[in-house]
């Protein structure tokens, strides 16, 4: 379980291919300190578990699940990803309950910049879309965020300056894809809908 507020970026250093999957190496930086092997760690959104530690190198494995539902298999060498380690009982709960579990692959579909501000327009599937409420949480890239509006076919946030500095969101613009996870509370609702329908 993680919260959605980034700790810090980790970039990619490494990749290897085999099998149905791949091991990917991160560069974490100092938020490898007390990793340890089995962790659960939240990269742009997505839930991984730590199979090899080098140094403030950590390696995961994605199966072909996790390939067909993220992009991380088009991530280039270098490339950075949102990094959030698990929450610990009694750790302040500062954005919502994020699960790490993608559900789909959403785009930015416009832009618009105030000042230091910036709003971003995102679409994605319909299914998802509707349990998306203006005032309600997302976690976009893992990062938790608040809705300003939503309806069938997109949704808008607003991003601080300080979220653009420290995410990888600063560097979204009009086509970016991202992970979207919908707000936990949303699915069971919509699950418990579908079963009187």
């Amino acid at each position: 379980m993680f919260t959605g507020l980034v700790e810090g970026m980790a970039m990619l250093v490494h990749r290897e291919v085999g099998g149905f999957g791949q091991r990917l190496t991160f560069e974490l930086g100092p938020l490898a300190e007390g990793v340890q092997l089995g962790d659960s760690i939240c990269l742009s959104g997505c839930c991984l578990t730590v199979v090899a530690i080098d140094g403030a190198r950590c390696t995961f494995e994605l199966g072909s699940e996790t390939l067909s539902r993220t992009l991380f298999g088009e991530l280039p060498p270098g490339g950075r990803v949102n990094c959030e380690r698990s929450l610990r009982a009694g750790d302040r709960l500062g954005g919502h309950f994020v699960t790490g579990h993608v559900d789909a692959v959403g785009r930015v579909v416009a832009r618009k910049d105030e000042g230091e501000w910036r709003f971003l327009h995102f679409s994605g599937p319909i299914a998802l879309m509707r349990h998306m409420a203006g005032k309600g949480s997302v976690a976009i890239d893992g990062v938790s965020l608040t809705i300003v509006d939503a309806d069938d076919s997109h949704f808008s946030v607003a991003l601080i300056p300080h979220t653009l500095l420290v995410t990888t969101l600063g560097g979204l613009d009009t086509g970016s894809r991202v992970h979207l996870e919908s707000d936990i509370l949303a699915k069971y609702v919509a699950r418990q809908l579908e079963g009187r329908a």
